[in-house]
């Protein structure tokens, strides 16, 4: 009987941790389409183009991407107090409101960066006319950054409180917005200018706002969401709830600039070897960032799992969540894996044409890189369900030592050896990337094996 209450407890996590994490997923893969649709225009305005938007959004993207994580630290607080106490309204509105006020802060500092973009390029070493270009793109791209953190932060709300399909159908949206502002800013349709590049950054400023606003009316038109008054008394402070969201946001944010400046840093290797590997690097980057969304849903659900139970102290329940996670992400791996290796150029006409003459060099190296990918498949899933586990237990410190160790210590410093000190070049530097993920995901493993001997789990 034992037995069976077991088996079945196990069975209701797997369907509860995929039930979350497939709406998140979706989510996720829709976001990297909205991202693709516009390498998909901007790819078509040649290589400079592509290589300009591509160092631009390597900085906008990192920026995004940890301020993502240090204000998307409400989630576990809120997992945490829903696992406490079910009706926790209060609790709830209080570190939706400081994430709130957290996203302006990041904005502000986001905005300031993103303007002297150019400059940030030029110490780099990046080619001058690429360099001004992209800085022209990240003039117009930063006015996106304040509308895509308050919507991480009510992406992070509704999920938490069990509606992540509502940022399943904001994303899809935004994929369809993006798509025709894209079409009619960077080419002129529909009697707007033909902006070019710049008109790509455009369609995605207005993009952001719109999620911004259909986020709102979701949150005010559902029974449950509208009960907790996020918008309500904005300009109330909470200092305790603050230092929560630092405590463990700042650590995540680290965290991310840890692996997403690993790979950040390998596009500014890839723009110093040439700008055909750096094209290559930067479309079979988005191939393996889009097989990546799926266990990173899975990690966002792991997240609020294990932080529900965290709240209510059941110790078996976190066991039972990080091992349902950890069996969804590492059997989804094994398919884009095969992918790669099968049919690289199948996946790769996802963002271009790999039979078109002019795209023979960067599809080649594109297909190497690609190999690579593939071989980091199951690392890359284990370590994204990992963090997202342990993010539950409200432990980021010691994560963040041990994601710097791998990513930098060993995987920027492989990828660097390998990439200018030996024939291999930009294919040198995917094994670097490979190396770091590899190191995290195991040291990782290594943690959450250990949570209780280093008193992680709630007494």
């Amino acid at each position: 009987m034992g037995e069976l209450s077991s088996s079945n407890l196990w069975r209701r996590e797997l369907r509860a941790t995929l039930l979350l994490a497939a709406p998140l997923a979706a989510a996720n893969l829709a976001q990297m389409l909205v991202y693709a649709v516009d390498v998909i225009f901007v790819a078509r305005l040649g290589e400079q183009a592509l290589a300009a938007s591509s160092l631009a959004t390597t900085i906008f993207g990192l920026m995004l991407w940890c301020f993502s994580g240090l204000t998307g630290a409400c989630s576990p607080l809120i997992a945490a107090e829903l696992g406490r106490r079910r009706h926790a309204v209060r609790e709830v509105r209080r570190s939706v409101r400081m994430a709130l006020w957290l996203a302006a802060a990041c904005s502000m500092i986001g905005m300031a960066i993103s303007a002297n973009g150019e400059a940030i390029l030029r110490l780099t070493g990046q080619d001058p006319v690429i360099a001004q270009r992209a800085g022209l793109f990240l003039m117009v791209l930063l006015w996106a950054m304040p509308a895509a953190l308050i919507s991480n932060v009510l992406r992070s709300f509704v999920s938490a409180l069990g509606r992540p399909v509502i940022a399943t159908l904001i994303t899809v949206l935004s994929i369809v917005v993006n798509s025709a502002g894209n079409y009619a800013f960077v080419f002129g349709h529909w009697g707007a200018p033909a902006l070019g590049l710049t008109g790509s950054a455009w369609s995605s400023v207005v993009t952001s706002w719109i999620a911004v606003a259909a986020y709102a009316l979701l949150i005010r038109s559902d029974r449950r969401l509208r009960r907790y008054h996020v918008f309500g008394r904005w300009w109330r402070t909470e200092w305790t709830r603050m230092a929560d969201l630092l405590r463990i946001g700042l650590p995540i944010a680290l965290i991310i600039l840890a692996e997403g400046g690993l790979f950040s840093s390998a596009a500014f290797l890839m723009g110093l070897i040439g700008e055909a590997q750096l094209a290559g690097h930067t479309v079979a980057l988005q191939v393996a960032a889009l097989a990546f969304q799926i266990p990173f849903g899975i990690g966002q659900a792991v997240t609020i799992r294990v932080g529900y139970h965290f709240g209510a102290g059941d110790n078996a329940a976190i066991a039972r969540a990080g091992k349902a996670a950890l069996v969804m992400a590492l059997g989804y791996m094994a398919l884009p894996a095969a992918l790669m290796i099968l049919s690289p150029r199948l996946v790769l006409r996802l963002y271009v044409d790999p039979d078109a003459a002019k795209n023979t060099v960067m599809v080649g190296y594109a297909v190497q890189f690609l190999a690579v990918a593939a071989a980091f498949q199951l690392f890359d899933g284990m370590q994204a369900v990992l963090a997202g586990a342990l993010r539950g237990l409200q432990d980021t410190r010691m994560p963040m030592v041990l994601a710097l160790t791998g990513y930098w210590l060993i995987g920027f410093t492989t990828s660097a050896v390998l990439g200018f000190a030996t024939p291999l070049a930009g294919l040198g530097v995917w094994l670097g990337l490979a190396t770091g993920l590899v190191v995290v995901s195991l040291l990782l493993l290594r943690r959450w094996q250990a949570r209780t001997r280093l008193g992680l789990l709630p007494s």
